[in-house]
């Protein structure tokens, strides 16, 4: 949603733009071996022993290793790298703008708040103002969200809870023009000025007011050329065609993978590496990048990424720009293709792929790779856990909410645990434990922006909302002119006297 960051005219064909928006538990190494020791001495199979042990050997020096590589103060480097990638996701713009068929243009025009949805605070008998929690979200592209904060009953597909949402009393953002606010899935972060995250609020098991409490906190997100789904608590097995690997994240407090190569060409094999790390220890790190459905396009490096490659990627590609031609992507040591059909878009002759902004340093991974892949989100421990699976093409989306149960393959904990540093994927394993998956239908506006439904108040108001992995902004709007007085004197006397432009 936010910043115009660059056009590239390339064969003739238009490029598009890109708009980039807690807990710590630190595990010590000394604790990370103790882990490991109780592990491997609970196995039961002397052959199970032995395969545990031929996996430790061979990553003994990520067992050492005190901290996340995003959060490793002795990596300098890779740990200002990773906060440019967040920072990328979180406060600029992201999001592709699709021009007319033909048409060089990128559309330009002003926020119209008549053309949104808002919540009228007087008619929720349930509702709290916290007035004196006031937020402005700034954005690298000038757009604005000014509010407060505000406790309601939300209802999210079939799950509800009394929880702290944003009300969003300001905005200068045509982003938001014909839609009601932002829902983020994003991870929560220190300091942060907005409220707990909406899908960490309904399943805090403190919350007596939610039936979300026994829902795990995890979600997965696909997308089709013409429709999309948000599944809480899980995935439904039909959703994908093979099996989901499963990776840790690299931070705390994002959704961060390494990418180790990104190739890009015919065949997996006559392809052009574009991420030419200089040594291997740079390639094992990989590149950090966010998984985000916030952002519609591959977003790659424009530069030498602090020193760390020996060329610019976005340069590569430029060169080595062709229809038909595929990206392939190494992440924990499996290869995930992103085939021409999802870089171009051919209904408007559209380069879904774009240079990264000045000082971001790694990937943002779009939409261009949930129309290709499920991508599950598992925050049920303090370190998230990343899922990836081939989407089944097959698989219609609901068009209505749908509850049911499965018995889901789940990551394999006890192994991703161990791992700090360089990523490796494993396959899922097998639970008979039912897990309960609430599919909710998205909106798909042409691959690149996506609203997902919710209701907030009571009597319930409904509110058409922008659906993003990479930003923890749950808010609606509100006319802040129509605002109870007793709300009005609580705030900043600059909310009335100033608007948002």
């Amino acid at each position: 949603m936010r910043e115009l960051l660059l056009c590239f005219a390339l064969v003739g064909l238009a490029c598009g733009v890109v708009i980039p928006a807690h807990r710590i538990d630190e595990e010590s190494g000394a604790e990370s071996r103790q882990d490991a020791t109780t592990y491997f001495a609970g196995q039961a199979s002397s052959l199970g022993v032995k395969s545990l042990e031929d996996y430790r050997s061979k990553h003994a020096d990520q067992f050492a290793r005190d901290a996340l590589p995003c959060d490793d103060e002795r990596n300098p480097a890779f740990k200002m790298q990773c906060a440019s990638v967040s920072r990328a996701a979180r406060t600029g713009g992201r999001k592709f703008k699709v021009a007319g068929r033909g048409s060089n243009q990128l559309f330009s025009e002003k926020f119209r708040p008549e053309e949104s949805r808002h919540f009228d605070v007087s008619k929720s008998s349930t509702f709290t103002a916290e007035a004196k929690k006031t937020f402005d979200l700034h954005y690298a592209d000038g757009s604005h969200l000014r509010g407060f904060t505000g406790l309601d009953q939300v209802t999210m597909g079939d799950y509800n809870a009394h929880a702290p949402f944003g009300v969003i009393t300001d905005c200068n953002s045509p982003d938001f023009n014909g839609v009601d606010g932002i829902l983020g899935f994003g991870l929560p972060r220190p300091g942060s000025e907005m409220p707990t995250p909406i899908l960490f609020a309904m399943t805090d098991p403190g919350n007596t007011n939610s039936n979300a409490q026994s829902l795990k906190r995890k979600f997965s997100f696909f997308s089709t050329d013409d429709a999309a789904e948000v599944q809480l608590g899980g995935y439904d097995p039909d959703t994908t065609q093979g099996t989901m690997w499963y990776t840790p994240a690299l931070s705390q407090n994002d959704f961060i993978v390494g990418v180790n190569s990104l190739k890009f060409g015919n065949s997996h094999g006559s392809s052009v590496e574009l991420l030419a790390f200089k040594s291997e220890t740079q390639r094992k790190f990989g590149a950090p990048s966010i998984m985000d459905s916030g952002t519609s396009c591959l977003v790659i490096p424009a530069d030498h990424m602090q020193g760390q490659l020996s060329n610019v990627p976005w340069d590569d590609f430029a060169r080595n720009w062709g229809k038909g031609k595929s990206f392939w992507l190494e992440i924990g040591e499996k290869t995930w293709e992103i085939p021409f059909s999802s870089w171009y878009l051919a209904d408007t002759e559209q380069t879904c792929v774009q240079p990264s902004p000045e000082g971001m340093q790694g990937l943002l991974v779009g939409d261009v790779f949930f129309r290709e892949y499920v991508v599950e989100f598992d925050m049920t421990d303090s370190r998230p856990i990343i899922g990836i699976a081939p989407l089944n093409k097959q698989y219609v989306p609901v068009t209505r909410n749908q509850l049911a149960n499965y018995e889901l393959h789940q990551a394999p904990k006890a192994k991703l645990s161990l791992l700090k540093g360089e990523e490796i994927m494993y396959p899922a394993e097998h639970s008979e434990t039912l897990t309960a998956v609430d599919r909710i239908p998205i909106v798909n506006q042409k691959g690149t922006q996506y609203f997902m439904d919710v209701s907030v108040g009571t009597p319930a108001q409904p509110f058409t909302v922008i659906f993003d992995t990479g930003s923890t902004v749950f808010g609606v709007f509100s006319y802040k002119d129509k605002l109870p007085d007793t709300i009005k004197h609580e705030l900043p006397g600059y909310y009335f006297s100033q608007n948002l432009r």
